[in-house]
């Protein structure tokens, strides 16, 4: 199970002896944090979580507060899998059987589910969407450039929750009659885009974005070498235009998944041997440079990355209703 702080319900407090007056002074002090209504959790560890495990936490506390059994679907079961998702401040979302256009309260939006064949299972005490079902509904209901990382990632294992690849096949027959036609074939079209080869969640809405601009696709995880012999693998390469993208982010040089068996410092000297590659234009961006519209093209453009289609033509494509 995920490692999450303990929640403390202020239904509870009597148990502890606390009064209202004595949770709002722990919340003013900062020693609680109130991470919905009625929940809160320690105010130190709050800060130390990361927006993703912050998010996981409201999950948490969400279901704590529900009487009924309620099915999380989209951002909060991608959360329980431990699939990674773009964007920040998503409401817990949950499925509604009643067809009534869906409803949010109370900070949790309900989206409208059929239950003839809908499955949900048991995972860290929650009921969720499958893993199927789940990024599959997030390639049906959000943009095409954030419903890249969460496909990519089903398509590895992923060894640190021991759960396995997913193929493109199965994820298409995933898809039956669940969806209207337009969202199915956004579904089909994020799909057939997805690629196992994508390190990281970055890499993942990078390489989003690069297609939308209308940039020829990169080879990913390519094999640079010198006089010398292997220099690394870069995480984005346009070898005929003689251009190297790279993801900057802590994490690359930290996380066990993303460097694979090196320690940091070869991790970090790896990188640096990857920016005087000889003969190669090195691009960095990090994730500032991803939330600001239009400056991962400019900085692309600018280094000389070739197009599939003129400008004129993405925007049209982008702007077409």
């Amino acid at each position: 199970m995920t490692d999450l702080p303990p929640l403390f319900l202020s239904r509870n407090r009597v148990l502890h002896g606390l009064t209202p007056n004595d949770l709002t002074k722990r919340v003013t002090a900062g020693s609680l944090v109130r991470v919905r209504h009625g929940v809160y959790t320690d105010g130190q560890v709050w800060k130390g979580l990361k927006p993703w495990e912050q998010y996981r936490l409201r999950v948490q506390a969400a279901a704590e507060t529900f009487e009924k059994p309620t099915f999380f679907a989209r951002h909060s079961a991608a959360s329980v899998w431990g699939n990674p998702t773009i964007g920040p401040n998503h409401p817990v979302q949950a499925l509604t059987m009643k067809n009534d256009g869906g409803r949010s309260r109370a900070g949790v939006s309900r989206h409208f589910a059929a239950p003839a064949g809908l499955m949900v299972v048991r995972r860290e005490g929650l009921l969720v969407t499958g893993r199927i079902r789940t990024v599959l509904d997030l390639a049906a209901y959000t943009p095409f450039t954030e419903a890249a990382a969460p496909l990519d990632h089903v398509l590895r294992p992923d060894r640190t929750l021991r759960l396995p690849a997913v193929t493109k096949a199965e994820l298409e027959a995933g898809i039956g009659s669940v969806y209207s036609a337009a969202a199915g074939r956004r579904v089909l079209t994020a799909v057939a885009f997805a690629d196992p080869m994508s390190g990281s969640a970055e890499e993942s809405y990078s390489r989003a974005l690069i297609h939308v601009a209308g940039f020829e696709a990169p080879v990913l995880q390519q094999a640079i070498h010198d006089e010398a012999g292997l220099v690394g693998y870069t995480d984005f390469c346009w070898k005929q235009a003689r251009v190297v993208g790279e993801f900057d982010g802590v994490e690359k040089y930290v996380k066990p998944e993303y460097l694979k068996g090196r320690t940091s410092s070869q991790s970090v000297v790896e990188e640096k041997k990857r920016e005087s590659a000889p003969g190669f234009n090195v691009v960095r961006w990090d994730w500032a440079d991803l939330m600001e519209p239009g400056k991962l093209e400019r900085k692309l453009a600018a280094a000389g990355v070739p197009r599939r289609r003129t400008r004129s033509a993405v925007f049209d494509a982008q702007t077409r209703p």
